[in-house]
């Protein structure tokens, strides 16, 4: 803990690569500082006691009680302390769950024993614009699925909103970026949404953060943010390979619900994934 705290101005956490992230990370440091500060009065309170009330003889000190300002004061400065820290948190909580009306970028996230599919619906290009056309033909949707040691790479575009839909297809699952300071469940049966602001291009880290079976540990991602201009370049380069070959769309392994097949590591059906 005390040498996280040294780690200065972020005591210890990521800065935040979105801007969800960042607001995160501003959120945490206010409640880092608060902390310290309170820690730090109470401990100087403790030395203080110490030292002026230490045994000085065998005589019985005098006794006091009920000092009436000083009583109220310790009840009303925590109370104050913890309505602000709240107030924060609620508008923190609220920039952060916010979703934009009109997303520059939707990618719909599909959690799996041991995986993951990132599928580009709402796009330009992007093939199945519309849920009943992805529905009926998935060989014209652009999307990246990789399970185990693949380490699938999920493509955003930088300086907009990306609106992420996430779901389970089996088991309770954990999406989370650490560098975005943002972890989510992906649920089976129920999709959750929310919104992704990148602030600059690079490639980070995810992984899945529940427990859900043997290759758990396994179940790593990556997120690579790039310019509006190469993500419409790869989209449209990914969505002319599909149409060209539509046999080689990437596909979910077999029995992905919950066979044999799926549970085996070497199940390695994952389609082509985003590369240099």
């Amino acid at each position: 803990m005390l040498l996280a705290g040294c780690k200065v101005p972020n005591f210890g956490e990521y800065p935040g690569a979105t801007t969800q992230g960042r607001t995160e990370n501003h959120l945490w440091q206010l409640f880092f500082i608060a902390g310290l500060v309170v820690g730090g009065f109470v401990f100087l309170l403790i030395i203080w006691a110490i030292f002026r009330y230490r045994r000085k003889s065998e005589e019985m000190p005098r006794q006091t009680q009920y000092h009436t300002l000083l009583e109220v004061g310790y009840t009303i400065v925590p109370i104050v302390i913890v309505v602000i820290l709240f107030v924060f948190t609620v508008f923190a909580e609220n920039n952060v769950d916010a979703t934009p009306a009109h997303p520059g970028a939707t990618v719909t996230v599909h959690a799996f024993q041991w995986g993951w599919e990132f599928e580009y619906p709402g796009a330009a290009g992007a093939g199945c614009a519309d849920p009943g056309k992805s529905s009926a033909n998935q060989n014209e949707c652009v999307k990246v699925i990789g399970q185990t040691t693949q380490d699938p790479t999920m493509v955003i575009p930088v300086g907009t909103e990306v609106q992420i839909n996430l779901n389970s297809l089996d088991v309770l699952h954990g999406f989370y970026v650490p560098e975005f300071n943002f972890s989510r469940y992906a649920s089976p049966g129920y999709t959750t949404s929310f919104d992704f602001d990148p602030l600059h291009t690079g490639n980070f880290r995810g992984q899945c953060t529940q427990l859900c079976g043997l290759y758990h540990s396994l179940m790593f991602f990556n997120v690579r943010v790039v310019t509006q201009a190469q993500f419409t370049s790869w989209l449209h380069t990914q969505q002319a390979e599909v149409e060209a070959h539509p046999g080689s769309a990437p596909k979910l392994p077999s029995g992905v619900n919950g066979s044999a097949s799926a549970n085996s590591p070497n199940n390695n059906q994952g389609g082509d994934l985003y590369g240099d």
